[in-house]
């Protein structure tokens, strides 16, 4: 199960980084988003892919699944999602103002 999640933690870092080194705006915020979540994907698995039951409970078990990694995901998750739609947000305006979304053309370099 590692291997698949670490090549499925490959593709999404290798397509967020693809998306990031492109011109523009909205593609550069849906690759941070992206790579965000394949940061998330290495946390659980560095934390270990494991069953067990849960550590809130009476059950005698033989292994007690971790929460701490569980819970710092879950914050994350919360956390991109609320920098992504201000991110979103703060593009749509930067569109709407200066009427392009190339990033070139947003720092005042013209392609002659």
């Amino acid at each position: 199960m590692e291997i698949l999640m670490s090549i499925l933690i490959g593709v999404l870092v290798t397509a967020g980084t693809y998306l990031v080194m492109s011109r523009s705006l909205l593609r550069i915020i849906l690759g941070t988003a992206v790579i965000g979540h394949g940061a998330l994907l290495l946390l659980l698995t560095t934390a270990g892919l494991k069953e067990g039951a849960p550590p809130i409970t009476n059950i005698e078990a033989l292994a007690y699944a971790d929460p701490l990694p569980q819970a710092l995901i879950l914050t994350a998750i919360v956390i991109n999602f609320a920098t992504t739609g201000f991110f979103l947000v703060l593009a749509y305006r930067a569109y709407k103002e200066l009427g392009t979304d190339d990033m070139d053309k947003l720092r005042g370099i013209d392609d002659e």
